[in-house]
């Protein structure tokens, strides 16, 4: 084998005419790539130490336009781009600019910006619009290449103001090409292993090959860029399948000066421990699929987006205290192949009522977990209001082997924590690939929690991919230049062509290559709605067949308001096809808002004693009846998908339609089909269902009217129109001990019992960090001996949650695809100024309707703890029998005999805190 020095040198050499063309002829050589270095960056020319701090303000519009928000220039001010190929530039305020390379001067421009740059950046502060003419124009690529600052001169040459410069819009222009390169990352194709990398501003890229993980180098090859394309390109003339690869990017980075990057493929498939070196592989390869892999079909469940039933599951907590599955297989994905393990035969009742789709919460390559030598804490015997099982699990924090994931160190791989050996990139395609296969076999189609809109990191640190390649353009800056936060990490910028494109090209490699049936977008309001459309199309061509997209379209942060772009949000999605998140019900039913602490915890919601049975807080400051009535009517808009068009006459007797109907400063109504909307009153995020009824409903209400209460949320998911949303452990009481963000906090408070005698309530105060506000109204919560649930209690909830899933999958009518058929058969009943607010009632007709089952339907919830009467409409009056499902064995008993019309059909009896289906046959 070669030495790496020898191999190195050749790199060097080829790489001189590049240098030279960046004005480095005068500066030492730079060193051999050493592929064996143990760290993640090394300094090859440091920025000049006593060089002032410059913000990030001026903009590239395109590849030759430039503004500078904020700046006045004065008659004869001078503007000058200034370069420095190893960071040398140093403007002080009145002095002379040194360190230059070279420098453009710039013209001020008169004339209208092109109306796609104006579009593009309507958002940015006013200032000066700066051009490069044409004669230099040739230069902005080379230049891109080393340090940029744009300074404002006076007559003498002497600095008056100075800034760096944002390089998106330039490098979308100037390498518009890119975004049509088919091949990026490593591909093995024809007997030869290529690696393409979009480095752009590099200098230099070399990629290393490993046999092992962590083994010393095999050997370093130089890479070429494609001018046009901004592309690095290595190809080899050998099958390198099974081997690993990293990176040496040579990159100015501004502040810190030439640097090179030991960095991994934002492309790659796979790794090994902890993400240090990427894995070659081919994911068509046979030996990466498992027996059956390409004929097992995927389920044929769901034919509209109304039809998923959506189950939202992490797949550490799947399995990690579940005693049926191996002990070295719980908490990874291949715990899902062990077919009579509790927690499968769990999910395959599930499917078999109802459930279509298990929704998993992050599964890609996780930067918070480490893949080995995590540590998980031991947890002392304490009491239900005691602060010592937190303090166990936040010793350890950051070091066990639990997170939600939401920090996505890579995009495109499988998490390392979750398969049996995370040192073989090999192992974590294959096991991931037999989860989904085993649920695909059960009848349930998965679905991934994508995260797109954010990095766990950026700018140098060794967790940061992306702009340690091509700095500053994948992330998304603010007007000094610093990356935004809005999404409590470091936000991507979407709008941005290649981040775009890493995102499509993630996604088909998902849909297409591990057969992921649906996407959930975090955050999916931070990116363009364009995109979202673009990806759309691209993983249906992909697959031939429809990729339900859902994510959260939350309107917030730099971006609110469609400030930067149209975006992927609520109200912008209309006509897309693609589902958001409903908080209009959800906030209606559960109480107050998403994220109150302390004592605006207790108040309470539709379902858990609002104005009707109130809690103590609420006696000592009562509500009036017109609150439960408004609670009410927000909820019949997520009955009726919150279609903006759907028409209802509300509490104060008008009848508007849903969009007209207010919820805060935005409409209640807001979707134009129900497949736009996700349904739901539970998920991983803020207090489960049965927490938040912990701290709401009255502290003497009895255990099995705490469980009756769980199938009324339910109940609301299950009839509404739209993609039905449900959380793992909704239907087992499943607690967090009051945590309201668990994102971290451990096995011990995200627990989940699959045989069903213990939900986990009162094992303690859950985590200081985003708890400890709240602690004194959760410890007398927590010490009621009331509220924790028996096994008894447990196994109702989950037959009377399997009854819900067999009613909403036994007619076409809960699942409408259209706006239109939704107001044509959904009529709300009990409804204006003269309704009984405890009761949410509606009749579905299906006459003429493929798989309505029934003629009428109709449902009726009642949220009040004492038995409730309907009188129903003339026209509807008449025979009605309770559904199949409530007459059927092991239903809810009570149902079954005190939910009935009366004898003349005018009227029905509900039993008190229950949810009754009667139908006309």
């Amino acid at each position: 084998m070669m030495r790496i020095s020898s191999l190195a040198c050749g790199v060097l050499a080829a790489l001189l005419p590049l240098t030279a063309a960046l004005a480095q002829t005068a500066a030492a050589p730079l060193p051999p790539v050493d592929c064996n270095f143990a760290g993640h960056q090394q300094v090859l020319a440091a920025s000049p130490a006593d060089a002032p701090k410059l913000a990030r303000e001026a903009y590239w519009l395109n590849g030759f336009l430039l503004q500078w928000p904020g700046i006045k220039p004065m008659a004869g001010t001078q503007f000058r781009l200034l370069s420095s190929a190893r960071g040398a530039v140093v403007a002080r305020t009145g002095g002379v600019p040194e360190g230059v390379d070279s420098s453009i001067e710039l013209s001020p421009r008169s004339q209208r910006l092109p109306a796609g740059v104006s579009e593009r950046f309507k958002w940015i502060g006013a200032g000066p619009v700066l051009e490069v003419k044409p004669a230099d124009r040739s230069r902005i690529k080379p230049l891109l290449r080393g340090q940029v600052v744009l300074a404002a001169l006076d007559a003498e040459g002497k600095v008056l103001a100075a800034t760096l410069t944002q390089t998106p819009g330039a490098l979308d222009a100037l390498y518009s090409q890119a975004e049509r390169v088919p091949d990026l990352g490593a591909n093995l194709r024809e007997g030869a292993t290529q690696f393409k990398l979009w480095a752009p501003t590099a200098q230099a890229v070399s990629v290393c090959l490993y046999d092992t993980g962590s083994g010393s180098a095999r050997s370093v090859h130089p890479m070429r860029m494609d001018l046009p394309t901004g592309v690095w390109t290595s190809r080899l003339p050998a099958n390198h399948s099974g081997r690993y690869f990293r990176y040496a990017v040579d990159v100015m980075v501004d502040g810190v000066g030439l640097v090179r990057n030991h960095v991994t493929d934002p492309y790659a498939l796979s790794f090994t421990t902890d993400s240090l070196r990427a894995y070659i592989s081919d994911l068509d390869d046979a030996k990466l699929k498992p027996a059956g892999w390409d004929s097992t079909p995927r389920p044929n469940k769901v034919r509209n987006p109304t039809d998923m039933v959506i189950y939202e599951l992490h797949v550490r907590d799947f399995s990690i205290t579940d005693a049926t599955v191996p002990e070295k297989l719980r908490g990874t994905f291949a715990a899902f192949g062990q077919t009579q393990s509790a927690g499968m035969k769990h999910l395959a009742a599930l499917s078999q009522a109802g459930l279509t789709d298990v929704h998993l919460l992050p599964v890609f390559d996780i930067a918070s977990i480490p893949e080995k030598g995590c540590v998980n804490p031991v947890i002392p015997a304490a009491g239900p209001g005691s602060e010592l099982q937190q303090a166990a699990v936040e010793a350890v924090s950051g070091k066990d082997c639990f997170n939600w994931g939401y920090d996505p160190f890579n995009f495109t791989a499988p998490e390392g924590s979750y398969s049996t050996d995370a040192a073989d990139g090999a192992r974590r395609i294959i096991e991931f690939r037999e989860m989904v296969q085993a649920l695909h076999r059960i009848g349930l189609r998965v679905g991934m929690d994508v995260v797109y809109n954010h990095t766990p990191a950026s700018g140098q640190s060794d967790r940061s991919v992306l702009d340690r390649i091509v700095p500053g353009y994948y992330q998304r800056l603010n007007a000094k230049g610093a990356v935004e936060q809005s999404t409590c990490c470091e936000n991507t910028a979407t709008e941005h062509m290649m981040m775009a494109k890493l995102m499509i090209e993630s996604a088909v490699v998902w849909a297409r290559d591990y057969k992921i049936d649906s996407f959930r977008f975090d955050l999916m309001g931070h990116q363009p709605r364009a995109a979202m459309e673009q990806l759309q199309r691209a993983v249906n061509r992909a697959t031939g067949r429809n990729i339900n997209l859902i994510g959260e379209g939350w309107n917030f942060g730099e971006i609110e308001n469609g400030r930067r772009f149209v975006q992927a949000s609520q109200l912008s999605l209309n006509g897309s096809g693609i589902g958001t998140f409903s908080d209009r019900a959800r906030d209606a039913a559960r109480g107050g808002g998403c994220c109150d602490s302390g004592e605006a915890l207790l108040r309470q919601g539709w379902i858990n004693g609002l104005v009707y049975a109130p809690n103590e807080t609420a006696q000592r400051a009562p509500f009036p009846d017109t609150e439960l009535m408004a609670a009410a009517d927000l909820i019949r808009v997520g009955l009726a998908g919150s279609l903006r068009g759907y028409r209802m006459t509300t509490a104060d007797g008008v009848e508007l339609k849903l969009e007209e109907i207010p919820y805060g400063n935005q409409p209640a109504g807001y979707a134009s089909q129900p497949g736009e909307v996700v349904n739901y009153v539970e998920n991983h995020d803020n207090h489960t269902l049965f927490d938040i009824n912990a701290l709401k409903l009255p502290a003497d209400t009895p255990r099995d009217e705490r469980a009756r209460v769980q199938i009324i949320g339910a109940a609301i998911t299950a009839f509404s129109q739209g993609i039905a949303y449900f959380h793992a452990g909704v239907e087992t009481l499943r607690s967090k001990s009051l945590d309201k963000n668990s994102y971290d906090s451990g096995d011990w408070f995200n627990r989940i019992d699959w045989t069903l005698t213990d939900n986990h309530f009162g094992t303690g105060l859950p985590p200081k960090r985003d708890n400890g506000h709240s602690w004194a109204v959760y410890k007398p919560v927590l010490e009621n001996p009331l509220i924790k649930p028996t096994a008894a209690e447990i196994a109702w909830t989950n037959r009377a949650f399997a009854d819900l899933l067999k009613i909403r999958a036994s007619s076409a009518l809960f699942r409408l695809p259209t706006a239109q058929a939704v107001s044509e058969r959904l009529r709300l009943l009990n409804t204006g100024p003269t309704q009984n607010p405890v009761l949410l009632a509606g009749h579905l007709n299906g006459e003429g309707l493929a798989d309505a089952g029934f003629k009428q339907v109709l449902y009726v919830i009642n949220a009040a703890r004492d038995a409730q009467s309907l009188e129903l409409p003339t026209d509807l009056r008449g025979a009605w029998q309770l559904h199949p499902v409530h007459r059927a064995a092991g239903a809810d008993g009570r149902v079954a005999t005190e939910a009935r019309a009366s004898a003349d059909g005018a009227a029905l009896a509900i039993p008190g805190r229950s949810a009754v289906v009667f139908v006309r046959p």
